[in-house]
């Protein structure tokens, strides 16, 4: 049972927020670093006005907005096991849940030894385009395998996690990664953008009905959108045979994410022969991160790491 409280201090985020780029963790022998996604001016149409925002009381708390310089901010573990997890936070596409969500599990997983990188993407919300998030993870992960070797990583060993709509950004990213979402020429670009795995907790799944009102809906393809636009979004639509293993955790009792989008998924990628798991627990509503300590979902990190380990021993 874990308690996000232990991995993460509001103050570290505020000045995260505030544009300062080493973080200490006291409990590691690494300070966080970040890597600016792009040189200049990212691709794509649109911007931000004013300052990067980070969220206080409320739904939001924590949560970082207006993002001008999307980046990833990187976990170094005492001792690498020589894997990698790029990290998304949900919160529709208009914020990303740090405090909530990415921040508490990429600490979790840098204390088991994963290398990791937590993913702080542009918002269409901000007055980027929609397909800005889309590009700055696929960018993500091109850096990524491009210098697996300066963090002590296989390049056949780099994961993909989202919660909410960065489940559904996640899982985009794994199942659509030939699609181009930006022009590059510079020496990231060689590298694929295919994770090698992805975990995706309580994702947005479907942008059909009955799943049309999600705030992920709203901000990727409008309130009024084609139907063409909803099955295009959808990640359900794009299960292949050669999709990344996946695993996938939901609660039965999420109003906003119920279990009908990850069963769709899952049930999408058996049907093409792709390696997935699915664990829908009882109880947990939606938003819950890495869970309280009187929850069994809070079981889901040692699920998911149980999933890995036998992954990687049938493998061998």
């Amino acid at each position: 049972m874990i308690d996000r409280r232990r991995f993460i201090s509001a103050t570290a985020l505020a000045a995260g927020a505030a544009g300062v780029t080493l973080i200490g963790t006291p409990a590691l022998a690494h300070q966080l670093e970040e890597i600016e996604l792009w040189p200049g001016t990212p691709p794509g149409r649109g911007g931000t006005t004013g300052p990067e925002k980070i969220g206080g009381e409320g739904s939001g708390y924590g949560a970082v907005s207006n993002i001008s310089k999307p980046r990833m901010r990187v976990y170094r573990p005492n001792h690498p096991n020589g894997k990698a997890v790029l990290v998304c936070g949900g919160g529709g596409y208009f914020r990303i849940q740090l405090w909530k969500e990415s921040t508490p599990a990429a600490q979790w997983l840098q204390n088991q030894g994963y290398t990791v990188f937590e993913l702080i993407f542009r918002l269409p919300n901000d007055g980027w385009d929609a397909s800005a998030p889309f590009a700055d993870a696929q960018r993500a992960m091109k850096i990524i395998r491009t210098r697996a070797g300066d963090f002590g990583i296989r390049p056949d060993a780099i994961g993909i996690m989202g919660f909410s709509a960065g489940g559904h950004l996640a899982g985009y990213t794994a199942l659509q990664r030939e699609k181009a979402f930006y022009e590059g020429n510079d020496r990231y670009e060689a590298a694929s953008a295919r994770p090698d795995f992805a975990v995706l907790l309580f994702p947005v799944v479907s942008l059909r009905k009955p799943y049309d009102t999600t705030r992920t809906r709203r901000e990727i393809i409008g309130t009024d959108p084609s139907l063409a636009a909803q099955e295009a979004w959808s990640l359900d639509t794009h299960a292949s045979a050669d999709a990344p293993p996946t695993i996938i955790f939901s609660a039965a009792d999420d109003p906003i994410t119920p279990p009908g989008h990850g069963i769709a998924l899952f049930q999408s990628l058996v049907a093409k022969g792709a390696p997935t798991e699915l664990h829908i627990f009882e109880q947990g509503g939606h938003g819950w991160g890495l869970g309280k300590p009187q929850q069994i979902l809070s079981q889901w990190p040692d699920i998911f790491e149980a999933w890995q380990t036998r992954r990687t021993t049938e493998q061998i």
